[in-house]
């Protein structure tokens, strides 16, 4: 299974004829993202809560490429009213299965607003996915709580996406806690230095990792892919 970062929250994971993205954030919104919603072809879409930087790109890309979305309930509701057809709306434990393995909501600590309409809705997530036998968690955007463990306890987690930029979500010192709880083999930063309130260190979050946990840390830049 491939993992490809595509800048801040957005990864496109593949297996097989299955290219899932998560959190559709791409050029030109997205400053650090090497492609356009036009160059990338997804058959299914994640979205882990409606701010502009995880769902700009979304509407777009569904539209184009007709993939399955998956999002909480009252954001999968948005996304049917701006005519995406193929829609999922699980709540918080919803779990959505597919060919190529599912998608699991979990709890995030975070806002979510749907900044394109002005709504506030619904709880942000984030997403435990198990494509092709490989289980990745994608925390979201979320500040660090304990639960994350028992989530990582409830379905052993083999990568590991988990934001570090501080400001909006945990800074990079937090996250460190966090990959602990987790306690995945792999574990990628995200959602750091696409903006200046987010700028993080990753070299030192990774030195920090390893030298507490088991864990490697891969540093992608925007672009790069790491295999499983």
């Amino acid at each position: 299974m491939d993992i490809r970062f595509l800048g801040q929250a957005c990864f496109e994971l593949s297996e097989g004829d299955a290219r899932v993205v998560v959190d559709p954030f791409l050029k030109p919104n997205n400053p650090v993202s090497p492609v356009t919603a036009d160059e990338v072809e997804a058959t299914h879409i994640l979205i882990t809560h409606g701010h502009a930087d995880h769902i700009a790109d979304a509407v777009g890309l569904a539209k184009r490429t007709g993939a399955h979305c998956v999002a909480v309930v009252e954001i999968a509701s948005w996304l049917s009213e701006q005519g995406v057809e193929a829609v999922s709306d699980p709540n918080l434990g919803g779990t959505v299965e597919f060919d190529w393995g599912w998608v699991k909501l979990v709890q995030a600590f975070h806002t979510n607003t749907i900044q394109l309409a002005g709504v506030v809705i619904g709880p942000p997530a984030g997403l435990v996915i198990n494509i092709g036998g490989t289980t990745v968690y994608h925390l979201g955007d979320t500040c660090l709580f304990s639960d994350l463990k028992l989530i990582a306890e409830r379905t052993p987690v083999d990568v590991a996406l988990i934001p570090i930029g501080g400001h909006y979500t945990m800074d990079r010192h937090d996250a460190v806690l966090a990959a602990e709880f987790v306690g995945a083999k792999t574990v990628i930063p995200m959602h750091y230095n696409t903006f200046p309130p987010i700028e993080a260190d990753a070299g030192a979050f990774k030195a920090d990792v390893e030298s507490k946990t088991d864990s490697q840390v891969v540093i992608l830049e925007p672009g790069e892919s790491h295999t499983v």
